[in-house]
């Protein structure tokens, strides 16, 4: 006949049988808001590799967000030195190329939206020195010429 222990439905293999425990995420054990079982999942199912080490998705998943909120920070900052409130692809094009490790990292990257870095090349810009100051004078004795001849 059926043991006893084998009628018992609720209690699953466990000895007690007591109170079912709530499942708690690998994310929230690694104290992570990225992932890991989902990063973990995409490990195994891109086939990088014939197996997947139980520590490899809680370190990428670590990397990817401390990336994401160095990015995040520095594109926040960008916003508010514009005085905007949301952030735009702008805004993080330039905080990417201002840093430059992040700088680095993303050499090739181009992000949609996100125009270019204000440069203006010295050469092009207005002569500071006497010459200017010279220019000056001249203008003023022109027009008082021309009046006369009127």
């Amino acid at each position: 006949m059926d043991s006893p222990a084998k009628s018992k439905k609720g209690a699953a293999g466990r000895k007690g049988g007591g109170p079912k425990k709530k499942p708690v995420s690998r994310s929230i054990k690694a104290g992570l808001q990225f992932p890991v079982g989902r990063i973990g999942r995409y490990l195994k199912k891109g086939r990088y590799s014939q197996r997947v080490g139980t520590g490899a998705p809680v370190y990428l998943a670590a990397v990817l967000e401390y990336l994401a909120a160095e990015v995040l920070e520095l594109a926040g900052n960008a916003a508010r030195d514009n005085k905007k409130n949301r952030i735009i692809p702008r805004h993080v094009l330039l905080a990417v190329r201002n840093d430059e490790e992040l700088g680095r990292l993303l050499d090739g990257v181009t992000i949609a939206y996100g125009g270019v870095i204000p440069n203006i090349n010295p050469v092009l810009l207005p002569k500071k020195g006497p010459s200017v100051k010279e220019a000056e004078p001249r203008s003023p004795k022109k027009a008082a010429k021309s009046p006369k001849k009127a």
